[in-house]
């Protein structure tokens, strides 16, 4: 470009000068205004649209009915105070007692010395038997005049004589077993030692489990017919029921708080270490 045409040409003809400006960039840039401006033109028509078509549909619906609230009246409704239960009349008064009637107790007839018959189980006089009833207490009272006696237990129409424990006889279940001295800590302690003292001979005969030995306690504590219920013939078993035999007295089993004679099941588990 000529230095006499800069003054007059434009900033984008000097950029341009000597490239080719049918490329995009100059024409895009040459009309960069033009379109900007029909932009804004369109922009500012279509809010103009908006505004006017708002201000038409206003017009056209006409002006706007006000809405009416009703307002009712609340009607409140009679709530009748609920009466008081009465409570329930008391229990009529428990009718006194019947007296007591006369009773004496029946001992059967039983040949001891003089010195062991209690008070209460010496034989009354056929005299003092006339009026009374007999029964399997003492009571004192009024006279049998027709008076109905309190039940008595049933049994069999014979008034038996107190029923005697029988020492001999062997329990298989009771409310109590019998226990080691000392608990279960005590006999684990106990049956280990036993088995420490044959570890050897245990592991050779290989013979491992659970040996249960069962034997008698009686009332004092006593052990009898001990036997292996399980593993006979081995050295497990032989070593349980000699540690049983040869070992303290057992606290006796109880069945309704009294020390019975019954038979005990005790379990003995041994098993061989691995190497």
């Amino acid at each position: 470009m000529d230095v006499s045409k800069i003054p007059g040409a434009s900033l984008l003809d000097i950029i341009f000068e000597g490239r080719n400006k049918s490329y995009g960039a100059y024409e895009l840039r040459s009309k960069y205004n033009k379109r900007l401006t029909t932009a804004l033109i369109i922009t500012a028509s279509l809010a103009l649209f908006i505004v006017l078509a708002s201000l038409l549909g206003e017009k056209l619906e006409g002006p706007k009915k006000a809405v009416v609230i009703e307002a009712k009246d609340v009607e409140l409704t009679n709530v009748q105070e609920e009466k008081p239960i009465e409570p329930p009349p008391p229990p009529p008064p428990k009718p006194p007692d019947p007296p007591k009637v006369e009773m004496a107790k029946f001992t059967p007839p039983k040949v001891v010395k003089d010195e062991e018959v209690k008070p209460e189980e010496e034989m009354k006089e056929i005299e003092e038997l006339k009026e009374a009833t007999i029964s399997t207490i003492n009571q004192e009272g009024v006279k049998d005049l027709g008076i109905v006696a309190p039940p008595v237990e049933d049994k069999g129409g014979v008034v038996a004589a107190p029923v005697v424990d029988d020492e001999d006889k062997v329990f298989q279940k009771v409310e109590i077993e019998a226990k080691f001295p000392g608990g279960d800590k005590a006999w684990a302690k106990y049956i280990q030692r036993e088995i420490n003292r044959y570890i050897d001979e245990l592991q050779d005969a290989g013979k491992a489990g659970t040996c249960v030995v069962q034997f008698i306690v009686d009332r004092e504590g006593n052990i009898s017919e001990v036997e292996a219920l399980t593993m006979k013939g081995t050295k497990l078993a032989e070593i349980c029921v000699n540690a049983i035999k040869r070992g303290p007295k057992w606290t006796p089993a109880e069945q309704n708080g009294r020390k019975v004679k019954a038979y005990r099941k005790q379990p003995v588990t041994f098993q061989i270490a691995e190497e």
